[in-house]
């Protein structure tokens, strides 16, 4: 099992954590005496990964990476590009996750692998709102609707074949409609999308038949913890991550 890290800079406006704490990338700012990179690094090779690599464009996150003991990469014209290239360069099994999944853990990690079905080409770890609101009331996410329930990503992805390959287009379908599950529903055929609009139509069925209409076995995990689904986005994400991580520190020296 290799991992790949994605730390790249989405165009346009800049990033308003980096901005805020004033350095040139998220994957910079310190939490906990450590940036945020090195505490994605620490939990996966805490769950058992030994090879892993970071994709990311800007110089300073590039060196870190190598500071840290990791292979640098070149970043596509997005993630879904720049997982083409982890893939290539890694093979699979691949797992994939983000600079800014801050509170990882590495119980996560081997949760996730844990959880996913035998025979899945590609797993997606999603957590449902109840799991989040109970682990971290208050948190503001995006959802997605569906009738199993309400759901946020994880950042947590796994390619566990080399026929993953084949869901890497269909991604970068999946990253311009996160925020309109419809338009996902749509693309599975008239019957899916009025299954959604009525109400009935489950995402682990909408994951299962996306990957059957690309030639993969797609599989939704569930996650365990809730607060798998809270990364830093924002200001105020970095604030929550500030303080969980402190707690987590104090935690561990009274153990």
């Amino acid at each position: 099992m290799n991992a790949l890290i994605l730390a790249g800079s989405r165009p346009g406006a800049p990033d308003p954590v980096a901005e805020a704490e004033g350095v040139a990338h998220k994957s910079l700012v310190e939490i906990a005496g450590k940036p945020m990179l090195a505490h994605v690094v620490v939990a996966l090779r805490e769950a058992g990964i030994a090879r892993i690599a970071v994709s990311a464009s800007d110089p300073h996150v590039r060196d870190l990476a190598a500071e840290l003991g990791c292979e640098v990469l070149a970043t596509g014209t997005g993630p879904s590009a720049s997982v083409a290239i982890g893939l290539d360069t890694l093979g699979a099994p691949l797992l994939v996750t983000t600079s800014d999944h801050a509170l990882l853990k590495p119980e996560w990690v081997r949760d996730f692998l844990a959880d996913t079905p035998e025979g899945s080409d590609v797993a997606i770890l999603l957590a449902r709102r109840e799991a989040i609101e109970a682990a971290m009331p208050g948190s503001r996410r995006t959802y997605l609707r569906f009738a199993d329930g309400h759901w946020s990503g994880c950042n947590l992805f796994l390619l566990a074949s080399p026929r993953a390959g084949l869901a890497i287009d269909t991604w970068k379908m999946v990253e311009a409609d996160r925020k309109r599950p419809w338009r996902i529903a749509a693309r599975l055929g008239i019957g899916m999308l009025i299954g959604y609009a009525l109400g009935r139509l489950t995402l682990s069925d909408a994951i299962g038949r996306l990957g059957r209409r690309i030639g993969v076995t797609a599989s939704l995990v569930a996650a365990r913890d809730g607060l798998a689904a809270v990364d830093v986005d924002k200001p105020s994400d970095l604030a929550d991550a500030r303080a969980i991580l402190s707690a987590r520190a104090s935690s561990n020296l009274k153990h």
